[in-house]
């Protein structure tokens, strides 16, 4: 979505611990702390700059330096300025109404958000570089953040897609204004099975089991499909991305848009974690999977298909498979996969995993009515296959 223009850097707001400071870059002086705030996540600090330098066209990128009050930087935290559709999610009759609303009024229910976390992934604070944990940063964020977006002339300040270990930690943010709601939960599988055919037979209904089964032998017919896994897709790059817009584009909610130099420079920049899982029949590459790979947890965070053949050869279904035993394979004890496409998942018997969405209004005098109307907003609510998951109550 396009964005107003940026806001003149660097921004400063006092605190009571000392200072925040909005850059556009993580100054040198500050790169050993910026480092070691996210080093160990799967998404460490290499992450963050990959997102900035190749989705920049779509979201505003800057870093908060959380300063004492002797000056120095205690933590880094990444946050991102977008102009976000409030509908997206909401049942399809309420868009319609919504659309013809704007025909005259363009940006009805359209608000610049400042937005903490990564745009093209879950969100992580930074840790304090005095006590290596987080809840400091927790704090001096809720204490700078409405200052500081109404400096960037943001409407609203939204902790992005945040998972539920971090509730405790940001609970006090809600004596700040702001509300939490579910966003689109993520989806886990214990893989605690020596192999996929144990599994099938163990984990899944006899019904949906056969109807695997079948589709697994539809999809072995005709040329076969040969797997393999690489860490960075440059040379193939050009092929990939038609057939992730395919997938992308089938999506009723959408929030970043990945492209060619995304794709590539995951793979460059971060080798020791980026997985990129490749179908072919023949030549053509029909299938892939993007994922991150790190202390035994394999997110696989996204998918393209050749939808010319996808839905006769099943090819969904055969890339999770494959995934699944990739997985067992290479040692890992945990599978997750990125919010969407929960009705697959529901009968591969995997669990939600929660991810948490915190706002608040800038100005104090909207967060009342932020607290009523937010909970409806939220798209949990309306995608039937969620509410079906035994699990679902975790999202509140």
């Amino acid at each position: 979505m396009p964005n107003a223009e940026p806001h003149p850097l660097p921004v400063t707001v006092k605190a009571s611990f000392g200072s925040a400071v909005v850059v556009e870059r993580v100054p040198p002086d500050d790169q050993a702390i910026w480092e070691s705030s996210f080093a160990g996540r799967i998404t460490d600090h290499r992450y963050y700059e990959l997102t900035q330098d190749t989705l920049g066209a779509q979201f505003e990128h800057r870093y908060l330096l959380l300063k004492g009050a002797d000056g120095t930087t205690r933590a880094v935290q990444p946050v991102f300025i977008v102009l976000q559709d409030l509908v997206t999610g909401l049942p399809r009759l309420f868009r319609q109404v919504v659309e013809r609303v704007r025909r005259r009024f363009p940006g009805f229910l359209k608000l610049r958000m400042l937005m903490v976390g990564s745009s093209a992934g879950e969100g992580d604070l930074g840790r304090d570089v005095g006590t290596g944990e987080v809840t400091w940063t927790a704090q001096a964020l809720g204490e700078v953040l409405p200052p500081l977006g109404r400096k960037l002339r943001a409407t609203l300040i939204v902790f992005k897609d945040f998972p539920a270990a971090y509730r405790g930690v940001l609970e006090p943010l809600k004596r700040s204004g702001f509300t939490r709601v579910p966003s689109m939960p993520a989806t886990g599988l214990t893989l605690d099975f020596e192999t996929f055919e144990e599994y099938l037979t163990k984990r899944l209904s006899h019904a949906y089991r056969k109807n695997l089964r079948r589709k697994f032998r539809k999809a072995a017919q005709g040329v076969p499909l040969a797997f393999d896994v690489v860490s960075d897709v440059t040379p193939w790059v050009d092929q990939l991305v038609p057939l992730y817009r395919a997938v992308f584009g089938r999506s009723e909610l959408k929030f970043e848009e990945l492209n060619a130099e995304y794709l590539s420079e995951l793979g460059r920049r971060m080798p020791d974690r980026a997985r990129f899982l490749l179908w072919r029949e023949g030549d053509r590459i029909v299938a892939f999977a993007c994922c991150l790979v790190h202390n035994g947890v394999l997110k696989d965070n996204y998918i393209g298909l050749d939808y010319s053949i996808a839905l006769e050869r099943h090819l969904y279904f055969v890339t999770w498979r494959d995934t699944v035993i990739w997985a067992l394979e290479s040692g890992c004890h945990t599978y997750h996969s990125a919010p969407l496409n929960y009705d697959p998942k529901l009968h591969f018997r995997m669990h939600l995993e929660p991810l948490d969405l915190y706002a608040r209004a800038t100005r104090a005098w909207l967060n009342p009515l932020c607290a009523r109307v937010l909970p409806w907003l939220e798209p949990t609510r309306y995608d039937r296959a969620v509410q079906q998951f035994p699990n679902q109550a975790d999202l509140w």
